[in-house]
């Protein structure tokens, strides 16, 4: 097998045909054809058959797909690496939920990576409903953002902090210093960040709880984003109580009074078990409940995520 036959298996099975295959790599469906043929008579298995509602794998062809993400995630993984060794560093590859990466990450990351010259730390922003396919396949070395409640086979889950997400306005908007029934919150134009997306995530639990539709909903590029626009007045914002404490104590930002208007949340690290884990993996895991580690999410680091060292690289996904 070779890595450009098992990247266009995995590429079928991503996209369920040929055709969006050959699209994704920019080759010809012969092309495409010719691989799976070489796959089929390597391994004397048919793989998949064609349907018609799709392609239909054999236990074979879907083990094959899994092994596949797998073997080319440790192949780019190993090649980085290789690099990197070459220029006398280790490298620590981190994905991050978009609040995480937002709030807290600037501080940790930078933090962390101090600790040595030799260190590398490579951090991405993805949805968490992806952490546990990229950890299993080797693209990053650990994630860190809300607790999931299933994180997957294999996957060993540690929380580390606990944060309060409150709903705030603006202090001339019309919500702010009043009393309000639940009702009125479904009725406010909410302005939120990328986690508004995650059904799963904080975020998503509040707004249904006060089943907020989504023609109310504006959704922007980043959290500051919108916690800008609710500053100025234009609707309700969400964001973790301790990053806000100093406008709420100055009112140029008021918590929303209503009940459910604060939802508690939990950070939470994400890797292999301990023995198949990276030896940097298990030291961030180990460092992220240190009391410097707590205070540097808390506080930041004075950066934007976009503006560490240069030996921080960051890659932001949609």
């Amino acid at each position: 097998m070779t890595p450009t036959q098992l990247r266009t298996f995995a590429a079928i099975a991503r996209h369920g045909s040929s055709r969006g295959a050959a699209g994704e790599l920019g080759v010809s469906e012969a092309a495409v054809s010719s691989h799976v043929a070489a796959l089929r008579k390597e391994l004397g298995d048919d793989l998949f058959h064609r349907s018609g509602s799709g392609l239909a794998f054999t236990p074979g062809g879907l083990r094959l797909a899994a092994r596949a993400v797998e073997m080319l995630g440790l192949q780019d993984r190993t090649l980085h690496e290789i690099r990197a060794a070459g220029e006398g560093q280790r490298v620590l590859r981190v994905a991050v939920s978009s609040l995480f990466g937002e709030i807290a990450a600037p501080g940790l990351i930078e933090l962390f990576s101090s600790r040595a010259d030799d260190l590398q730390v490579e951090v991405s922003e993805w949805s968490p409903d992806q952490f546990a396919r990229l950890i299993t396949a080797r693209i990053v070395d650990v994630a860190i953002g809300p607790e999931a409640k299933s994180a997957g086979d294999g996957i060993h889950t540690k929380q580390f902090l606990r944060y309060q997400l409150v709903a705030v306005v603006g202090a001339q908007h019309a919500l702010a210093g009043r009393k309000l029934k639940p009702a009125a919150m479904a009725e406010a134009t909410w302005l939120l960040g990328p986690s508004a997306v995650d059904a799963t995530s904080s975020v998503g639990r509040m707004l249904r709880h006060f089943r907020v539709p989504e023609a109310r909903q504006r959704i922007f590029p980043n959290h500051a984003a919108a916690l800008t626009e609710a500053r100025q007045g234009h609707g309700v914002a969400l964001c973790p109580a301790h990053s806000a404490t100093a406008e709420l104590a100055d009112g140029r930002l008021v918590r929303v009074d209503v009940p459910g208007a604060m939802v508690d949340g939990v950070w939470a690290t994400f890797a292999l078990r301990r023995d198949d884990a990276s030896p940097l993996a298990n030291e961030i895991i180990r460092f992220v409940s240190t009391p410097r580690a707590i205070q540097a999410m808390l506080t930041g680091s004075g950066a934007n995520i976009a503006r560490f060292k240069p030996r921080v690289h960051v890659t932001l996904w949609s």
